[in-house]
C-alpha cells in the first residue's frame, strides 16, 4: 500500500494509540494486577442500562466543535433536499402529464451527478475543502432559490427551466458531497470515524422520511414555492455553519499537480489507484451488486395498485420502508462504530439485504412487505456506514476526495440501474420473480467474494495499512 506517512491523521491510527500488538505472554510471567482485575470485571454481567448505551448511536463525535458544524450543515440541508426531490418530479408531471418526462428528468439529474461526482472528487483533493464546501453550498442555495422563484411566477413553470435548474442542483451536490465526506477523518479521531458516519447517515434518513411527507403536505396545499424555499434556506444556514470550520487544504504531491488544472487527469489517477487496492475496489463492487440485483422501488407502483390496492397509502408505506429500517439501525448503531472486522460485516449485511428482498418478493400482506423492506434498510445502513469508513481510513488523504466521488456515483447510479433491471424482469416474469431472483444472486455473490477476495473478508479497521494493500 502507498506510504501514509504524509497523512495528517495517520498518527492517530487506532493501532498506534493502542501500542504494539501483544505477541502472547509467557506462562511464567505474572499478569499485571490491573489486567487481572479488569478481566474479572469484564466477566461480571453488565447491567441492562450499560447494554442499552452500547447499542445506542455513538454521539462522541458531536463533542468536537468542527464536526458539530459539519453535522449541523448536513442536518439543515437534508430536509429541504428531500422536499425538492419530490417537488421537481411533481412539477414536471403537472407540466407534461407524462411519466416518461418524469423519468427523463431523473436522467437529467443523473448525468451531472456522474460527471461532477468524479470531477468533484478530484477537485476536493486539489483545493481547500472548506472553501469548496462553501462555494458549492452557496451555489445550491442560489439554485434552490431560483426554483422557488419560478414556482411562484404565474403559470406552472417551464420544463426547460426546470431541467436546467435540476441539473445545476445535481452538479453542486455532486461536488459538495465528496468534499463533505472526505473531511471527516480530518475532523475526528480515526477511532470515531465510523460513529461520525453513522451520525451523518442517520440524520440523512430522518430527512428522507420527513422531507417527502412535508413536501406532500405543502404540495397538497398548492405551495410548491415553500417546498423549494425550505431547501434554499437550509443551504444558507449550512454556509454560516461551514464558515466556522478550520482551513482544510489539500495534502501531498498529487494535490500540487492537480492545482495546475489537471482535474480530468486526477480522475484517471484515482481509478488507477483504485485498481491497486482490492479492498477499496470491492467496497464499490459489493454495493453495485446489492443495488443492481435488488433495488425494489420500480415495483412499488405495481404492488400499490395491484396486490396491496386495498391498503391505505400503500405506496407511501412501500417507499418509506427501507428508510424506516435505516433510521432505526442508525439510532441503534453504537455497536457498528466498534466493529473491527469491517469487511466481513459488510458482506454479511449485504447478504441479509438479499434475504430481506427475497422475503419482500414473497410477502402477501403490506405489513410483511414493509417489515422486509425495513430489515433490508437496516442491513444497508450497516453496509453503508462501514464501507464509507473503510474508504475514509484506507485511502490516503490526497485520494479521499476522489474515492468519495466514485462512492457518490456508485450510490446514485446503482439504484437507477436496479430500477431498470427490476422493472424489466417484473414486466416479463412478475414481481416475485424479479425480487427473489435478485436476492438469491446477491447471497451467492457475497459468498463468492468472501472466497475469491479474502483481503476484503479479512479487512480489519485496526490494521488499516496492512489490510488495504493486500
Amino acid at each position: 500500500m502507498e506510504d501514509r506517512t504524509k497523512d495528517p491523521v495517520a498518527p492517530h491510527d487506532s493501532q498506534a494509540r493502542r501500542g504494539p500488538l501483544r505477541r502472547g505472554r509467557s506462562s511464567t510471567s505474572p499478569a499485571p494486577v490491573d489486567a487481572v482485575e479488569g478481566s474479572a470485571r469484564a466477566e461480571q454481567p453488565q447491567p441492562a442500562s450499560s447494554r442499552a448505551r452500547g447499542l445506542a448511536i455513538d454521539t462522541a463525535p458531536l463533542r468536537i466543535p468542527a464536526f458539530r458544524r459539519l453535522f449541523g450543515g448536513v442536518a439543515v440541508t437534508m430536509l429541504g433536499q428531500q422536499m425538492t426531490l419530490v417537488a421537481v418530479p411533481y412539477q414536471v408531471y403537472e407540466l407534461t402529464g407524462s411519466s416518461l418526462m418524469v423519468g427523463v428528468t431523473s436522467v437529467v439529474a443523473l448525468v451531472p451527478l456522474i460527471v461532477f461526482g468524479l470531477l468533484g472528487g478530484a477537485i476536493a483533493d486539489a483545493m481547500d475543502r472548506r472553501r469548496l464546501m462553501l462555494v458549492t453550498s452557496v451555489g445550491a442555495a442560489v439554485t434552490s432559490a431560483l426554483l422557488a422563484v419560478q414556482a411562484a411566477l404565474p403559470g406552472d413553470g417551464h420544463l426547460a427551466v426546470l431541467w436546467v435548474l435540476t441539473a445545476l442542483v445535481s452538479a453542486f451536490a455532486a461536488v459538495n458531497q465528496p468534499a463533505r465526506s472526505a473531511v471527516i477523518p480530518a475532523l475526528v479521531p480515526v477511532d470515531q470515524v465510523p460513529a461520525a458516519n453513522a451520525l451523518a447517515m442517520t440524520i440523512r434518513q430522518i430527512g428522507v422520511i420527513a422531507g417527502p411527507l412535508l413536501a406532500g403536505l405543502l404540495i397538497g396545499l398548492g405551495d410548491l414555492f415553500l417546498a423549494y424555499a425550505v431547501d434554499a434556506a437550509g443551504f444558507a444556514v449550512a454556509v454560516l455553519l461551514l464558515r466556522g470550520l478550520p482551513a482544510l487544504p489539500p495534502v501531498g504531491v498529487i494535490a500540487e499537480r492537480l492545482r495546475l488544472g489537471a482535474a480530468v487527469r486526477g480522475v484517471g489517477e484515482g481509478f488507477a489507484f483504485l485498481r491497486t487496492q482490492p479492498v477499496l475496489l470491492m467496497t464499490f463492487v459489493v454495493d453495485v451488486i446489492a443495488m443492481l440485483f435488488a433495488w425494489p422501488q420500480a415495483v412499488f407502483p405495481e404492488l400499490s395498485t395491484g396486490l396491496f390496492a386495498g391498503d391505505a397509502n400503500s405506496l407511501g408505506w412501500l417507499f418509506a420502508g427501507v428508510s424506516i429500517g435505516s433510521l432505526v439501525m442508525g439510532l441503534t448503531s453504537g455497536w457498528v462504530s466498534r466493529v473491527d472486522r469491517q469487511g466481513a460485516v459488510v458482506l454479511v449485511a449485504i447478504a441479509v439485504w438479499g434475504v430481506a428482498i427475497i422475503g419482500f418478493g414473497f410477502a402477501s400482506t403490506l405489513w410483511l412487505a414493509v417489515l422486509c423492506l425495513a430489515v433490508a434498510g437496516a442491513a444497508d445502513m450497516v453496509s453503508a456506514v462501514l464501507r464509507s469508513s473503510m474508504l475514509q481510513l484506507a485511502a490516503p488523504d490526497e485520494m479521499r476526495g476522489r474515492m468519495q466521488g466514485v462512492f457518490l456515483v456508485v450510490v446514485a447510479g446503482g439504484p437507477r440501474l436496479g430500477d431498470l433491471r427490476a422493472g424489466a424482469v417484473a414486466a416479463g416474469f412478475g414481481v416475485t420473480a424479479a425480487m427473489v431472483s435478485g436476492g438469491v444472486l446477491i447471497i451467492v455473490a457475497m459468498l463468492l467474494i468472501a472466497v475469491l477476495v479474502p483481503s476484503f473478508w479479512l479487512f480489519r479497521a485496526s490494521h488499516t495499512e496492512t489490510s488495504a494493500g493486500r
